[in-house]
């Protein structure tokens, strides 16, 4: 089958191949893809970025999010037969969306929601994922705080955003002149032009912030904080409970630990806190995100969509940040089936 696959890790490290179709374990469901989400995390991976904690060795398929058809499955598989339309985010050790055919655990897998066709569903499991795991799990966002999601009209912005405004939040976004309107849209109460003034300066008393731009912005997040508020960044630093996650040896969470020193002293003198995030698969929640999406509480923002031919050129599209709004998708079809 084809697929594109990281031969070593670098920039210049993914290619097209021919790759063998997937063997099909007891637990997995064997899918077809239609199509395909490109995320920042798939440069991250391809570039080596995690690959002390995880240990994926070259070459692998790329991909992180993907909606299809189900062609077959496992033997302990229940809940999924050949023809149904799924989508997943696949676990970490088992990606490869970016493929005609993927292996995925039934335990990563839900049912794609009716109303979006495959290429609006392929745009959603990562980001909306994050966005449940940071708001839900994690934040306990309940109705009347104040949530603050950088960059809105990003694929997982303006997913947060959504689900912010579900739960009760009131939600203030950052977002340029050409997207405010949208984010507007999507439920954003309080919209900062970020090319025109500072978040920092007009916001004050939150309960969350979810950061996804990093550095002077993620410093700047933890003074819109009340005391005793949480600023959550998916981009980092990372911290120990990161480590934890993935599963890596016990003498990295001492280094995690000191990569994000800095920023939690920085919290800390404020009374409020930080925590890096890295989301995981999870098909259960996708079948609750599913029925959000269905019901129209959620709807996916797409911003370009790619002939799966042009996967790398896709890549490069999201990496050197072209993206005006919401995801980057590549297609197996040219048309919206």
């Amino acid at each position: 089958m084809k697929a594109f696959v990281v031969e070593k890790y670098g920039k210049d490290g993914a290619r097209a191949a021919e790759v063998p179709e997937p063997p099909v374990g007891d637990r997995d469901v064997l899918v077809r893809v239609s199509a395909a989400g490109v995320n920042p995390l798939d440069k991250m991976v391809r570039n080596g970025e995690f690959k002390q904690l995880i240990k994926y060795k070259p070459p692998f398929v790329l991909g992180h999010d993907l909606a299809g058809v189900v062609t077959r499955v496992g033997s302990a598989v229940h809940g999924f037969a050949a023809g149904d339309e799924v989508y997943a985010r696949p676990r970490d050790l088992r990606i490869g969306g970016f493929a005609e055919f993927i292996a995925i655990d039934m335990d990563d897998v839900a049912p794609k929601p009716a109303s979006l066709t495959f290429q609006e569903a392929a745009a959603v499991p990562l980001v909306a994922l994050a966005a449940w795991q940071v708001l839900v799990d994690r934040a306990h966002v309940k109705p009347g705080q104040k949530v603050l999601v950088h960059a809105g009209a990003g694929g997982l912005g303006s997913t947060a955003v959504q689900l912010a405004k579900h739960l009760g939040a009131t939600v203030a976004t950052t977002a340029n002149t050409k997207t405010a309107e949208l984010v507007r849209s999507l439920g954003a109460d309080v919209v900062v032009d970020y090319t025109k003034e500072d978040f920092s300066k007009v916001l004050s008393g939150y309960d969350l912030v979810l950061d996804s731009v990093g550095g002077a912005n993620l410093e700047k997040s933890l003074t819109v904080l009340k005391p005793g508020g949480l600023a959550v960044s998916v981009v980092g630093p990372p911290d120990a409970g990161f480590a934890k996650q993935v599963g890596a040896p016990f003498f990295l969470g001492p280094v995690m630990s000191g990569l994000s020193r800095r920023i939690r002293r920085q919290a800390k003198a404020l009374g409020v806190r930080y925590q890096f995030f890295f989301m995981r698969a999870d098909g259960s929640q996708l079948r609750k995100l599913g029925a959000l999406y269905d019901s129209g509480k959620l709807r996916p923002v797409i911003d370009s969509t790619f002939p799966f031919d042009q996967t790398l050129e896709a890549m490069a599209y999201v990496e050197q940040g072209r993206t005006k709004a919401g995801k980057v998708v590549v297609s197996m079809t040219s048309g919206n089936d």
